[in-house]
């Protein structure tokens, strides 16, 4: 079951899932993907466990309140585990689950293409502007 602003949906477990329709609640575990601070928080946690303020360091620019929400609708989904330990001061530490880890490789990948090919989409960006004047 899906939550959203407006309403509420509920696909049948023996239909097939399809991200493209907008009753699927497939759509909203991607959006928590693949969004700013889900994707960059799943590749972070790739590298290894964190503790939340090492988390919110490795994710630069990430607030706190953006860090927190972006963690529990991923623990929600089933990609983040989060260990709350009774100390004192309380521990948490944050990591992937099995899926997490799945769904963190292929990002991973996707990120490191990215990386890799900057030096073109930095050119055609240029080109783009040059193209518009819009320097």
């Amino acid at each position: 079951m899906e939550e959203t602003a407006t309403e509420t949906v509920t696909a049948p477990a023996d239909l097939p899932f399809d991200v493209f329709s907008k009753a699927c609640p497939s759509r909203g575990t991607l959006e928590h993907v693949t969004g700013r601070w889900g994707s960059l928080t799943l590749g972070a946690l790739y590298e290894g466990g964190f503790r939340f303020n090492e988390l919110r360091r490795r994710v630069d620019g990430v607030s706190e309140k953006m860090l927190s929400q972006t963690l529990h609708a991923l623990e929600r989904d089933g990609l983040v585990h989060r260990d709350a330990r009774p100390t004192n001061p309380p521990r948490v530490d944050y990591s992937l689950t099995p899926l997490g880890r799945e769904v963190a490789e292929r990002l991973v990948g996707l990120i490191h293409f990215m990386e890799d090919r900057m030096p073109t989409v930095l050119a055609a960006r240029e080109s783009y502007d040059t193209a518009r004047g819009a320097r």
